[in-house]
């Protein structure tokens, strides 16, 4: 029994402790609460709001405090209690251990203090803007009535620079006056907020006023001075260069000059209404166009000059052409009476012949037109550069032919020659297996021998017909090449493999006595070297000395090579 009573004091100690615990972290966030709404109710919202005072107590600004001022009283008289009888009722659960009723009250007590904190945080930000405004108003008001009678000055200054928008420009700059005199009357009245919204729309204003007073002046100074210039020279040099037989009427230059004049007129009027948006960069495109036609009026000096140097002379050089290609053409009826060409070859001179006839007479026509003196230069020196880049590519190409037709005979020269230097290789081969100690020579040999002759027979028929086609014999001279070279190397390693073969049957023979393996792979060895079966032969000599001696082989090998090298 009194076990169950310990257990039971011990439980009810627990929750004792327990309760105080949570009791305390309660007490601990009720003050917390209270401490927040001390510092609400205590802040010096009264104090700020007394700065209002020292403005115009009028309109906007009477209004505002009134409204702030009743929204604070609204919190101090009202939510202020409220949160009071929150507290006080969070504080009575806390004590009697409603936990829960205590939790759910301090959430209430912090909307409402968050509420609170929300009112104080608008009414400062309020009213920092409107003290900011009535500090602002005042310094940029005072910039821009200074900027206003410095643009003032200006334009009075420097009517001229101003020309058709100045009346515009003064109809700008007296739309100030009124501006000026409503933001006075709007801060008279406490309208700061009304006030502050002038001063930013005259802000705009005068920054547009400041960019027309610069860019109308540079626009004018072009339309009525530099642009006219350019036109002016432009008129006098196409007057004179049309006095010295120059053609400039595809420039359709006076119409273009005509219509630009005109449109000046156009750009001083959209000027007069400040449409600069509009004037600015048809300026830039007529500045780009009147550069364009100095360069068209310099092209044709550069052409005519160019035709005048290379004109006459074109004549003498399509006739030095044509008479090469001539020359060509009946030395190729010449050679193909001794070499084969092919149909495209031999046709190249007479294509290049017939196209020659062709810039002959688009030469005629042009120099026709340098005479007549009613063609642009820069049309004629286009058509005069064609010619001869097509006249030079076709006598490159002539010279080009001329040299491979020079080149037939040292080709078969050269192919002769290298026939006599595989005869020679083909039968230094024949005594190299003739001089060489070997049993006889296989039927593959036999028959790689007989393919080289074939192909020397090949080379030596091609070289003998008439007219000599030397593509033919070249390929021909080709195949032999590769036979014959293969066919020596071939005839190389089979005397080394014999010799390896004779070496490695004498070195096993030391051991054939003691060795019954040594002595089957040696027989068989044997047998294959007198039928001419020299790999096979070598393979099976190979098996015979690897059992002795594995390194062997390799010392034999360096060995034959060394005696072929000093032989």
């Amino acid at each position: 029994m009194i076990k169950y009573i310990i257990i039971v004091v011990v439980v009810l100690l627990a929750l004792l402790m327990a309760g105080l615990v949570v009791r305390r972290k309660h007490n601990a966030e009720i003050g917390r609460l209270d401490k927040e709404k001390l510092q609400i109710q205590h802040y010096p919202i009264f104090e700020e709001l007394a700065k209002v005072k020292a403005l115009n107590m009028n309109g906007q600004t009477e209004e505002l405090f009134e409204n702030w001022r009743n929204r604070w009283l609204d919190v101090v008289d009202k939510q202020i209690p409220k949160i009071d009888e929150l507290l006080f009722d969070a504080e009575e659960f806390v004590d009697r251990f409603k936990f829960n009723k205590a939790t759910h009250t301090e959430r209430d007590i912090e909307q409402e203090l968050a509420k609170c904190e929300q009112v104080r945080v608008q009414i400062i930000t309020e009213l920092d803007e409107l003290i900011g405004s009535e500090e602002k108003n005042r310094i940029e008001i005072e910039q821009l009535k200074e900027y206003y009678r410095s643009a003032r000055k200006t334009i009075l200054a420097h009517q001229h620079s101003f020309g058709p928008a100045l009346e515009a420009l003064e109809k700008k700059l007296e739309q100030f006056i009124p501006k000026f005199e409503e933001f006075d009357e709007l801060t008279k009245d406490g309208n700061y907020l009304q006030a502050r919204e002038i001063v930013l729309q005259l802000n705009s204003e005068a920054q547009e006023i400041f960019r027309l007073l610069n860019d109308v002046p540079t626009l004018l100074t072009e339309i009525q001075t530099k642009i006219p210039t350019a036109i002016h020279e432009l008129r006098n040099g196409q007057r004179e260069m049309e006095e010295q037989k120059y053609y400039l009427r595809h420039l359709e230059l006076t119409e273009y000059l005509n219509g630009l004049e005109n449109e000046l007129e156009m750009l001083k009027a959209a000027i007069a209404e400040l449409n600069l948006p509009a004037v600015s960069p048809r300026i830039e495109t007529i500045n780009d166009e009147i550069d364009h036609f100095y360069n068209l009026l310099e092209k044709e000096v550069m052409a005519r000059k160019y035709v005048e140097r290379n004109c006459s002379g074109m004549y003498s050089v399509i006739n030095d052409v044509m008479r090469l290609t001539k020359d060509i053409n009946d030395e190729v009826a010449y050679v193909q009476h001794s070499y084969r060409l092919q149909d495209r070859e031999a046709e190249i001179p007479k294509v290049g012949l017939k196209h020659l006839e062709v810039l002959q007479r688009r030469y005629e026509l042009l120099s026709t037109r340098v005479h007549e003196e009613k063609s642009a230069y820069s049309s004629l020196q286009e058509e005069l550069k064609e010619i001869t880049d097509e006249i030079e590519q076709i006598a490159e190409e002539q010279e080009k032919f001329s040299n491979k037709l020079k080149n037939l005979r040292i080709d078969e020269n050269k192919a002769r020659a290298e026939l006599e230097t595989l005869k020679r290789l083909l039968q230094d081969t024949e005594r190299l297996l003739g001089r060489a100690n070997i049993p006889g020579i296989p039927e593959e040999m036999d028959a790689r021998l007989e393919e080289a002759a074939e192909q020397i027979f090949v080379v030596v028929q091609s070289l003998q017909e008439v007219p000599l086609n030397i593509i033919q014999v070249n390929q021909h001279l080709l195949n032999a090449k590769q036979s014959i070279e293969e066919t020596h190397e071939k005839a190389q390693e089979m005397i080394e493999n014999v010799l390896i073969i004779e070496r490695l049957i004498q070195f096993g023979n030391r051991y054939r006595a003691t060795n019954r393996q040594v002595h089957e792979n040696l027989l068989e060895a044997e047998d294959a070297f007198k039928k001419f079966r020299y790999i096979k032969a070598l393979e099976d000599a190979a098996k015979a000395v690897e059992i002795i001696d594995p390194n062997a082989i390799k010392r034999i090998e360096e060995l034959v090579q060394e005696q072929l090298l000093t032989k």
